[in-house]
């Protein structure tokens, strides 16, 4: 195999790089335009997410996190509710739950795509839940078939939270439309990402939308007149127009992943290694990423599982191979969240999932001699293990 001289985890610069020209007319529009807040731009934006996302309705917000929040919000979740969701996810999912004094139900993932465990959740509904919240990680969808089955049974609404998923299909939906919200995030390192934090609600209910266009705008209609309580949660021009920009590359870039992903898979298996998919079996040695039948998966990451995960990361580092572990400590063992009562054994396979699971470079940019540089690392970690 060919060497590279080190491989970043992500490189921004390199997207930035055959982009600059498009990004630098976003900006200088919105700049000479002088409307910085909302406007033209957020409204151009929303229109092509929605209709990316196979959506009627797209509300722009100024974080992936507040759009879960802003949605929590606009189902009237509060003191006393219940949520359902994952302990295999970033905080600011729970979080939001947290911050309304809601509480979070979780279940278990799915071993295979460290997703919700659909088969489990309608067990966990109780009179007190308001909602469903599955978490699309890695850019692969949650089992939606099932848990619109589930939902539906008892009246209860989902919100995808969709935040590393944009594009992804499961049965030829995409991420975000199946569910009452989807929720989205163009933090800069997501395979939409902005120049800083910016996100966005997604929604086929007209009357759900426009109740979160006054959420996210204090709550007020007309200007400083307070129709409900609502916070700032509003997109800015900027973030709208370069993400606009980027958004016509998008496709090509989820081809490019998809390709690299593929690429990955060959060479793990040329390398000798014994691979196995999704989950490490007796046999195998590295557990490469599970895609589902008849959905896209986007690989807003590529997650690999082996036995001694920490010393490869180290081992990766020391020749300059960027990874990262997401998500190291679950939800439930969380010391935010002890007061749920929840303890260690509660979710075995979340937490197998985090001592395991470790994501490589999968960026759009990436050569064919980065990808055998990282594969060859991994080798010779396990080889002389």
């Amino acid at each position: 195999m060919t060497r590279y001289q080190g491989v970043p985890l992500l490189d921004l610069k390199a997207q930035y790089a055959t982009i600059r020209a498009e990004i630098h007319d976003a900006i200088n529009r919105v700049v000479e335009s002088q409307h910085f807040i909302l406007g033209p731009e957020v409204e151009a934006l929303e229109r092509s997410i929605a209709l990316y996302s196979g959506c009627e309705h797209g509300i722009g917000v100024s974080s992936g996190t507040d759009a879960i929040l802003a949605s929590l919000m606009a189902l009237d979740v509060g003191v006393g509710d219940e949520v359902i969701t994952t302990p295999y996810t970033f905080l600011a999912t729970v979080m939001s739950i947290a911050r309304l004094g809601a509480r979070a139900v979780l279940v278990d993932i799915d071993p295979l795509t460290y997703n919700i465990d659909a088969s489990k959740v309608e067990g966990a509904i109780t009179n007190r839940t308001k909602a469903i919240m599955p978490v699309h990680l890695y850019g692969q969808m949650a089992d939606m078939q099932v848990l619109v089955q589930v939902a539906g049974n008892s009246a209860i609404p989902i919100i995808e939270d969709a935040a590393q998923a944009i594009g992804a299909e499961h049965f030829g939906r995409r991420a975000g439309s199946i569910g009452s919200l989807g929720c989205l995030s163009f933090f800069p390192s997501k395979n939409l990402g902005a120049l800083g934090d910016a996100g966005m609600v997604l929604t086929n209910d007209a009357k759900v939308a426009e109740r979160l266009r006054l959420i996210r705008n204090q709550g007020q209609k007309p200007k400083y007149y307070s129709v409900e309580v609502g916070g700032n949660f509003r997109l800015d021009a900027i973030q709208a127009a370069v993400l606009s920009a980027k958004l016509t590359h998008l496709d090509e870039w989820t081809t490019a992943r998809q390709r690299n992903a593929g690429q990955y898979r060959k060479l793990f298996v040329e390398a000798g290694l014994r691979v196995s998919s999704g989950v490490l079996d007796a046999d195998s040695e590295i557990a490469l990423p599970a895609e589902m039948d008849r959905c896209r998966h986007v690989y807003n990451q590529f997650v690999i599982r082996v036995r001694e995960r920490d010393a490869l990361q180290n081992f990766l580092s020391d020749r300059r191979i960027g990874s990262e572990v997401y998500y190291p400590h679950p939800m439930h063992l969380q010391r935010t969240f002890v007061a749920w009562g929840y303890r260690k054994g509660a979710f075995p396979h979340s937490e197998l999932a985090a001592e395991q699971s470790l994501a490589i470079p999968i960026y759009p940019e990436l050569e064919p001699a980065m990808l055998e540089t990282v594969v060859g690392a991994i080798r010779d970690f396990l080889r002389v293990k």
